[in-house]
């Protein structure tokens, strides 16, 4: 049984025993923020207090003296705390359980909740216009959506990732006609683009290629081998041109016509978008003929609702107020409007040599997102993009990002993995064998920096739970980095052998840094950043 389950009972049946009944919810258990306080906390006396017509401080203390006559297994105290917290302090060999059902279960069973049961699961992100290479940017959302869906996976979803190409409209005109002026010498024109990489690529084209299909392949050849330098692939790269040619934007009207969903006004075909908290009703269709870009997009979401149970998009800051026309849209079709979760990554200001860096696209002074990987790499690229939630805006200074040195925390976080390859290399080199945990003295594991990183393992699982249910994988790097600074206390304060460590003790350490090892495997795999075995 989980340890939280075995004190949630205890509490039950406290609660009972004083004439209260319990709550019908799970009672809420917490981590102390603060380590003196005691290994778990749980707020029950002042949830039923009022109820009751008790004072929480009295009921709380009730039930820290009930439970004290007869202490729960591996209790050692129960204490009330502030206005009827009850604090529970945990004998050590609770965390002694943790490294053994880490070192069971593995990097591929530890920390692993079924959230998902199987649901099969559409990720579509990056999805930018195949006209210019990806900038800086959209680094954000690529890493974002990528470690969304590792999280995803790992939590029981079935997971498809998924881009779109904008492979029509007038932007790709534009760009086709940049990529014609260029290889012909001519001026670009006023509309078209200017960047460097319109004359490189106009270079690389054929005299005889069409400029569109050419420039679409080559565009997107860009974008697949970028995102691959971060790890990056996508399953589906879905073609906007497909709407058209397989008649799947002429089914999506059809089928809003069919929910009554769009009405006609001032010649033109309307969304009843307002009917689901949209703040206006929205045109599909211009009263020239002509689709908006809203048009699209809805047949494309319920092309992906055709061969997907759930969809979860990554949009960049500029789509924020799309998101309430989108869901009511699904709606209109007939979706749940939880069935579709939008994430809106908010803006990275780049930083190199102490001053800010400033792009435009369409001028060509854009930072190219293979820049900012050739300048720190791929793994500090991942780590820092995922460090901070998609919600607030970031600084991304390539400088701090490329150091090389404890005080960057991708290389800090790493360098915790490196050290224990070494542990285990020089164990090896002294001819010791690690014993099967059946016959590792577990209860030698007393030290504070032993506990402590048995306390951060234990984390891990509720972790990757709250990340997933969140959408928040800098919680991973979050723990990542508070597992590595537990591990680098330990290194330095806890040899694992030599003079004075007795061989049972550098089997149960031998033990401890290879469950270590596990959670952070774990954590930079969910991550998409590598654990190398040497730095």
């Amino acid at each position: 049984m989980d340890v939280r389950d075995h004190l949630r009972t205890a509490l039950r049946e406290a609660l009972a025993a004083a004439g209260i009944d319990p709550p019908p919810d799970e009672i809420a258990l917490e981590r102390p923020a603060n380590r003196d306080h005691g290994d778990w906390s749980s707020n029950v006396a002042l949830a039923t207090a009022n109820k009751a017509g008790r004072n929480p401080r009295e009921l709380g203390q009730q039930l820290c003296d009930a439970l004290n006559v007869n202490l729960p297994a591996r209790v050692t105290a129960v204490e009330i705390a502030g206005p009827g917290f009850v604090n529970f302090r945990l004998a050590d060999t609770w965390l002694h359980d943790v490294l053994v059902d880490v070192l069971e279960q593995g990097v591929d069973g530890y920390a692993s909740p079924d959230l998902g049961g199987g649901a099969h699961l559409n990720v579509e992100f990056v999805s930018a216009n195949p006209n210019k290479p990806l900038h800086a940017g959209h680094g954000r959302g690529a890493c974002y959506g990528d470690s969304m869906a590792r999280l995803k996976e790992r939590c029981g979803f079935k997971v498809t990732r998924e881009t779109y190409i904008n492979d029509r409209g007038v932007q790709m005109k534009n760009y086709a006609a940049s990529l014609a002026a260029a290889k012909a010498g001519e001026p670009i024109p006023d509309d078209g683009y200017q960047g460097a990489y319109i004359q490189e690529w106009a270079d690389e084209m054929p005299a005889d290629a069409d400029p569109l299909e050419w420039g679409l392949v080559r565009g997107m050849d860009s974008h697949r081998a970028t995102l691959e330098a971060l790890d990056i692939h996508h399953e589906i790269w879905f073609s906007e041109r497909s709407l058209v040619v397989n008649e799947k934007i002429h089914a999506a009207m059809a089928d809003l016509r069919s929910h009554d969903a769009v009405f006609e006004a001032d010649g033109a075909v309307w969304l009843r978008s307002t009917d689901f908290n949209d703040d206006k009703d929205r045109v599909l269709v211009k009263s020239d003929g002509d689709l908006t870009y809203l048009t699209p997009d809805i047949a494309y979401h319920r092309e992906k609702f055709e061969r997907s149970d759930l969809l979860f998009n990554v949009w960049g800051a500029d789509h924020h107020g799309y998101v309430a026309r989108m869901k009511a849209a699904m709606q209109l079709l007939g979706h749940d409007p939880d069935e579709l979760e939008i994430a809106i990554t908010q803006m990275v200001d780049f930083v190199k040599d102490g001053e800010p860096m400033k792009m435009s696209g369409r001028s060509g002074n854009q930072i190219d997102l293979d820049e900012i990987i050739a300048e720190v790499g791929p793994d500090a690229a991942r780590f820092t993009y995922l460090m901070q939630s998609v919600d607030s805006r970031q600084t991304f200074d390539l400088d701090e990002v490329a150091k090389q040195g404890m005080e960057n925390p991708v290389f800090y976080v790493q360098y915790a993995h490196a050290r224990i390859c070494s542990i285990m290399a020089k164990a090896a080199e002294a001819g010791i064998e690690r014993l099967p945990l059946g016959n590792v003295d577990t209860s030698l594991l007393v030290h504070d920096r032993e506990l402590d990183l048995l306390r951060s393992l234990n984390t891990l699982p509720d972790t990757v739970r709250i990340a997933c249910e969140d959408n928040g994988p800098h919680r991973i790097s979050a723990w990542a980095r508070e597992q590595a600074a537990a591990l680098h206390g330990f290194y330095h304060d806890c040899y694992v052998m030599g003079d004075g460590v007795s061989a049972e003790l550098t089997q149960a350490r031998l033990a401890l840094v290879a469950a270590s090892q596990v959670g952070l495997q774990i954590a930079l795999g969910l991550l998409g950043v590598s654990a190398p075995e040497s730095m």
